[in-house]
């Protein structure tokens, strides 16, 4: 098989195992960029890599949200899927949910995917925001990463994998950590704060 069609494979693979389980998927960049060290950094190479696992990462989001589909009655009862849900039809919902897609480290798109499949919200623009996200993020991060790791490997000699694999798990660690966070209480209590001060203000 070409080389770069085993990457293109492999990317893809990753991309979508690692975003298809929810709150591991701030890890396939790393593994992207570590198939683009291996085969030699070149400009159709990082364009690649950046394109398939933008698309291998919207594809999986679409199995959580079909996953939360199926399973809604027992997902409603988490406190955070239920707050998603209820901003689900509105245009900020989809403002957030390119944000959260954006953000490295915290796979908070596995809750707008959760809550929009459990309450059964529309997918067709879902799906359009969080590959253009998908995009941003892998262009950035690939780019990011890739410079970071060979210069951290460089600097106190050791190996690029070892390094890549470290931090593959350590962000799967933040991401299940970040799943028991009570957000909702956390948001309820931001709001009542912007109102305080808002009351204060036209006192």
């Amino acid at each position: 098989m070409d080389p770069w069609l085993w990457a293109a494979v492999f990317v893809l693979a990753v991309s979508f195992l690692s975003n298809v389980s929810p709150f591991v998927g701030s890890s396939y960049t790393l593994l992207s960029t570590l198939e683009l060290t291996l085969l030699g950094p070149s400009l159709w190479g990082f364009i690649l890599v950046v394109v398939v696992s933008a698309v291998g990462a919207t594809c999986a989001k679409l199995g959580i949200y079909y996953g939360a589909f199926g399973l809604r009655r027992f997902l409603v009862r988490n406190k955070n899927v239920r707050l998603v849900g209820r901003y689900s039809s509105t245009p900020r919902f989809y403002l957030a949910l390119f944000v959260a897609a954006v953000l490295p480290v915290f796979p908070f798109d596995d809750y707008f995917f959760i809550g929009a499949g459990a309450s059964s919200a529309s997918l067709g623009a879902m799906t359009a925001v969080t590959l253009g996200a998908k995009l941003l993020k892998s262009f950035a991060e690939i780019a990011l990463e890739f410079t970071v790791l060979r210069n951290l490997a460089t600097a106190i000699g050791g190996n690029q994998l070892v390094l890549t694999v470290a931090l593959t798990a350590a962000f799967v660690v933040i991401g299940v950590v970040a799943y028991w966070v009570d957000w909702e209480s956390i948001f309820e209590r931001a709001k009542a704060r912007r109102g305080r001060r808002a009351t204060a203000k036209a006192l």
